[in-house]
């Protein structure tokens, strides 16, 4: 049995040639997606530690430690920990966010991966984590070195005057060093700017204060050893972690961040091979149909069911096996080029730390077990068919017809399950499972498709017969196409299911990008009145001296900033936002429940709706409140408002505000301007701010851009991710098509014998896939946009400004898109059909 199956697919090796490209795709999703997250995992993993090779105990703020509480890592610190014993030197480093423009303006690197830091140099008078390539290390306030990468990006030399921001202005700096880092963020394409300490304690801290102290052990001293003598003098809120702690739990980071990643991606890994045993299982279903005398002839000359059903499962292991071999190779292929692809995505020079592939064991077991195991289950349902098929009974092909029986069975079963998938999704958008709404909506789509999938063969017969007058437009190659469709409407269906499956996907999540991207845009934009929103690019705090160069310019009408601080508001440890209460109302609008800005200043304060629920306030609530620097209060809700992103949570005035703070920094500063939003506005805005590099100047407009680009981006990517699971319905078809061909060679010869020209012939093969594929579009269109409802209900109840849009021309584009698939998934089908000998097709057994 083993060297008869070995020989079936040698026979076939055609036939299966797609069923082996379905399993090498959805294989090479998978093994490239562990090799390839492997890859990034060891390589930031190794940065780390190089970054980590001279600490072995960091000293750094406790995490219950507040931002504006008093410094604790000071220079008494630093010195009292340098003596002591079995510590062989000690660095107080200094860090915050630099932006560094290019000689365009241009912000180099990202937000989060632009770093500033103090150059630190030890008793050799150099720093050893920061050895100078070029120049020398900078020594006073207008001095700056650069990381070799970045001032290669920016086309930097020593002596060059470089533009910086830290927490808005621009300063103008010399460049005197370049210098080489094993920093883990540059790697990844960030930019590190050295400072002389005092000059970053001035721009990250206070004087004589560190982010964090290093120390290095001496030769005979343990890192724990040192760890204990260090614990024994450090003051409270402070404490001290081994480097190699520190360079693990970077690591760990990293690790999570690659574990999302790699979870999303092996989630349309699963789809792509979820779609593909359709395809694998279609294959071997008409293999076995071709093959059925062939099988009834083993059964008469001995062969038992099972060793038929054996049989089959051998020729599913053989193709598994090829297809897993392929897929691994092609995944390793997909994981180098994501590396590249990645660095071109991330834009700004974004790339990954150098290092070799990383092809675990678990990669090559995980993509082997996959491929098998997908195509032998794919393959066990038509083998166990073909077992179960008397040698009579198949001789004579009484079997080919499906039982009554047998498609009452399972279309009741196919009811059930999608009448649960229903209940279930329906549970999650009325309100019925608020705590888990998005995984119950989840897991009753995947029920829902699952019952649907089973339903196709019922669910076939209506549409094709509503595209009955279509088809008879086409004369008789349209009405032949209709019933060819309906002669076997389980292969129809199966043919027709990887496509419902991926456009299910399209535009159910279309469908809830779209409307989540208009409730987001309502909800950034509808409650503002001003022409700008200014902000740092990374989000930190603004400088002070930003509102007041605001104030400066002559366009600009109104100003007010949003600064947070905690305070202790009624016994609540939390963080309010004060604003200018003279020009709030001229800036924004927001939608009040109860109350309004009439009265609001002083000690009167508006409330967020959701803040005032949660603890019980209401307008005329007398709340006790103590400052930041310990003064109390007396504050008197005079509104309730609705909350955004821009207005959250606890509204006051700054003049009242203001008086307790040590520093007035602002989250966002809004403006309004005489003129309006507009280019000329925006202009003065950036030029009175020195064309900052950190600062980001935003309108309306702006904003709304930034929220579309951000959801067509994921859209796109999502659309890139699932375009395997269309490209793999396309095989199907092709597959399909080609194998009914063969199967119908005989009654095509006597077609073309009766009349039937190689044009008719074509157009015949080719409205029969445009028939499946049509079907499968709007089959899968109609569930995701139920889904695509369902999901909306859900993310509404944490978005009150969701609208649910139905995207006409995206899902216009998916039926376009499902009609294309049908039509060039034809084309060598059809080409092969009109090519039919008719003598020799009229032959064909």
């Amino acid at each position: 049995m083993f060297r008869t199956a070995l020989r079936n697919v040698l026979v076939h090796k055609a036939r299966l040639l797609m069923t082996v490209l379905a399993v090498v795709l959805g294989v090479a999703f998978v093994s490239g997606t562990l090799v390839y997250t492997s890859t990034v995992s060891d390589a930031y993993a190794r940065s780390f530690h190089k970054s980590f090779v001279d600490v072995d105990v960091a000293i750094q703020p406790g995490p219950d430690a507040r931002p504006d509480a008093e410094p604790k890592l000071t220079s008494a610190l630093l010195n009292e920990v340098a003596k002591l014993p079995g510590v062989q030197s000690v660095t107080g480093a200094v860090h915050g966010f630099t932006a560094v423009a290019d000689k365009n303006g241009a912000l180099l690197g990202h937000g989060w991966s632009t770093q500033g830091a103090n150059y630190c140099p030890g008793t050799s008078g150099e720093d050893a984590r920061y050895p100078m390539d070029d120049g020398r290390a900078p020594t006073g306030p207008d001095e700056i070195a650069l990381d070799t990468a970045t001032a290669e990006r920016a086309g930097y030399k020593v002596g060059d005057t470089v533009r910086i921001s830290v927490d808005g202005p621009v300063r103008e700096e010399k460049l005197v060093g370049v210098f080489t880092t094993d920093d883990g963020e540059v790697a990844a394409g960030g930019s590190l700017t050295l400072f002389d300490t005092r000059t970053a304690q001035q721009l990250f801290s206070s004087p004589g204060t560190f982010s964090q102290i290093d120390v290095k052990a001496a030769p005979a001293t343990s890192p724990d050893d040192l760890q204990s003598a260090v614990d024994k003098v450090l003051p409270q809120e402070v404490l001290s972690v081994t480097g190699q702690t520190l360079a693990q739990d970077q690591a760990l980071r990293v690790e999570s961040r690659v574990s999302s990643l790699r979870s999303t991606l092996l989630v349309f890994a699963g789809i792509a091979l979820f779609v593909g045993t359709f395809l694998i299982a279609n294959t071997f279903t008409m293999l076995v149909a071709q093959r059925t005398k062939e099988l009834a002839l083993l059964r008469a000359v001995g062969a038992t069911r099972r060793q038929v059903t054996r049989s089959v499962l051998i020729e599913a292991f053989l193709v598994g096996l090829v297809a897993s071999v392929a897929g691994l190779t092609g995944g390793i292929g997909v994981a180098v080029a994501l590396r590249p692809l990645t660095t071109a995505l991330g834009g700004g020079g974004q790339a990954l730390p150098d290092g070799p592939l990383a092809i675990t064991p678990a990669a090559v077991i995980t993509s082997f077990a996959t491929g098998i195991c997908v195509t032998m289950l794919a393959a066990w349902l038509p083998a166990r068919r073909a077992a179960k098929i008397p040698p009579v009974a198949a001789m004579s092909s009484v079997h080919a017809v499906a039982t009554p029986r047998s498609l009452v069975v399972r279309n009741t079963i196919g009811a059930l399950v999608a009448v649960a998938g229903i209940a279930t999704v329906l549970a999650a958008a009325t309100g019925m499972d608020r705590e888990d709404g998005q995984n119950t909506v989840a897991l009753g789509g995947m029920i829902l498709l699952t019952g649907t999938l089973v339903l196709t063969p019922l669910l076939s017969r209506p549409f094709l017969a509503a595209a009955a007058p279509v088809l008879r437009v086409c004369g008789t190659s349209g009405t032949l196409a209709r019933k060819n469709a309906l002669r076997n409407p389980r292969r129809t269906a199966a043919t027709a299911s990887a496509l419902t499956v991926g456009l299910t996907l399209i535009s159910g999540l279309t469908v809830i990008a779209v409307s989540t991207q208009q409730g987001i845009d309502k909800m950034a934009t509808a409650t503002l009145k001003a022409d700008y929103v200014v902000q740092m690019g990374n989000y930190n705090p603004l400088s002070p001296e930003v509102e007041k160069q605001l104030k400066k310019v002559e366009d600009v009408s109104a100003v007010s900033p949003l600064r947070e601080t905690p305070a202790l508001v009624d016994g609540i440890d939390t963080y309010v936002t004060g604003v200018d209460a003279t020009t709030i109302g001229d800036l924004v609008r927001p939608d009040f429940t109860d109350g309004s800005f009439t009265g609001f200043g002083g000690h009167n304060v508006v409330i967020a709706a959701d803040t005032a629920t949660t603890y019980g306030w209401h307008k005329g609530t007398t709340l006790p409140v103590t400052y930041q620097d310990g003064k109390h209060a007396a504050w008197t809700v005079s509104g309730i408002y609705q909350g955004t992103d821009l207005l959250r949570g606890i509204i006051t005035d700054t003049h009242t505000l203001d008086p307790h703070l040590d520093t007035l920094n602002s989250r966002q500063i809004l403006v309004k301007t005489t003129g309006g939003p507009g280019h000329t506005g925006k202009q003065s805005i950036n030029k009175a701010l020195g064309d900052s590099p950190a600062i980001l100047v935003q309108s309306k407009q702006d904003v709304s851009a930034t929220i579309a680009g951000n959801m067509t981006a994921l859209l796109n990517i999502l659309y890139g991710l699932l375009a395997m699971t269309v490209l793999i319905s396309v095989l199907g078809i092709v597959n399909t098509l080609a194998m009914s061909v063969f199967e119908r060679a005989s009654e095509i010869g006597m077609l073309r014998a009766i009349g039937l020209d190689q044009h008719g012939t074509k157009r015949m093969v080719r409205l029969e896939s445009l028939a499946i594929s049509l079907f499968g579009g709007v089959l899968g269109i109609g569930l995701g946009i139920f889904l695509g409802w369902a999901g909306g209900h859900v993310l509404a109840t944490d978005m009150h400004t969701y609208e649910l849009v139905l995207p006409w021309g995206h899902i216009t584009l998916a039926l376009v898109l499902a009609a294309t698939i049908g039509v060039l998934a034809a084309l060598w089908p059809a080409h092969r059909a009109a090519e039919l000998n008719p003598l020799t097709a009229i032959r064909t057994e």
